[in-house]
């Protein structure tokens, strides 16, 4: 990873700090301090919160069909691995851009722009990824936000007593991947969520991620109740990965648009389920708030 100067933004009640190699949100406080994201720890997992771009999780043997061509693509897309252009700064929000080049063509041959912009207002961080298609022929891909933040969440609740609770009740299957290949499974398994509310637990993760294809919440809580909460709205994202390394000191709550290669898929990349084909000239965005809640 360069050495590049991080982007700090705050409110006064949050601060936020962004390091523009994938415009990735490396830390959240507030004004006491007191840190909501993941302390990254090597051990279990380095990421902050990377941004998924042009695809979200793996794809079978790493190769992907479109337009007749074959391509190469790592686990989860390019973005998060590239330096991004601070295009506007002040003191509660930035804006980063990421475009197409040279090396992203021989990898993904489509011209794009993602333009990721954070804000604090009050105790919410605004996220929004904004992709742009300049090219002249419709544009495949696949977004996601990948944010770890602090299981537990400071103040002092017990791990064990944090809950997700989603705006919606949630029936459906959980989706998952397979441990050798990270495609995804055919079926899926019974839920754990009770109602609206799930119950963490480092158990849940030892089959790796928990994955909701067809979620009908666009907004959950995630803490403990009577205890420090965090409120995340994503209205533009109809699915959702849960995940931890089973111990770790971090939870990731991530919306997507788009998910890992079924097992068994060999179609034309466009043709995947949860890709976006965006028009020439148009544009689609995403969004993600976070808000801090107080204990009671």
């Amino acid at each position: 990873m360069p050495e590049m100067e991080f982007v700090t933004i705050s409110s006064g009640d949050l601060t936020a700090r962004i390091n523009p190699f994938g415009a990735e949100l490396w830390s959240l406080t507030d004004a006491h301090g007191r840190e909501f994201m993941t302390n990254a720890d090597p051990a279990f997992w380095s990421g902050h919160a990377p941004v998924l771009f042009p695809i979200v999780g793996g794809l079978a043997a790493n190769r992907y069909r479109v337009d007749g061509g074959e391509y190469e693509l790592a686990r989860h897309g390019f973005a998060r691995r590239s330096a991004f252009t601070l295009v506007e700064a002040g003191e509660d929000h930035a804006r980063f851009r990421l475009r197409d080049s040279e090396e992203t063509r021989a990898v993904y041959p489509f011209a794009f722009e993602l333009e990721m912009a954070f804000a604090l207002e009050g105790t919410t961080l605004h996220t929004s990824a904004t992709v742009r298609n300049p090219g002249d022929v419709p544009l495949p891909f696949s977004f996601g936000y990948h944010p770890a933040f602090a299981w537990p969440l400071p103040g002092g609740t017990a791990k064990a007593d944090h809950v997700i609770a989603f705006a919606s009740p949630e029936p459906q299957v959980v989706r998952r991947l397979d441990l050798a290949t990270g495609l995804m499974l055919p079926g899926g398994e019974p839920t754990p969520v009770d109602g609206h509310h799930l119950a963490l637990d480092s158990a849940l993760f030892e089959a790796d991620a928990m994955i909701w294809t067809d979620l009908a919440s666009r907004s959950l809580t995630f803490g403990t109740p009577g205890g420090a909460q965090l409120a995340i709205a994503f209205p533009d994202m109809p699915m959702l990965g849960v995940w931890q390394k089973p111990g770790a000191p971090f939870l990731c709550i991530e919306p997507w648009q788009g998910h890992a290669d079924p097992v068994g898929f060999s179609g034309d990349f466009r043709k995947k389920p949860g890709i976006v084909n965006l028009e020439p000239g148009a544009a689609r965005t995403f969004s993600m708030d976070v808000t801090v809640l107080p204990a009671d």
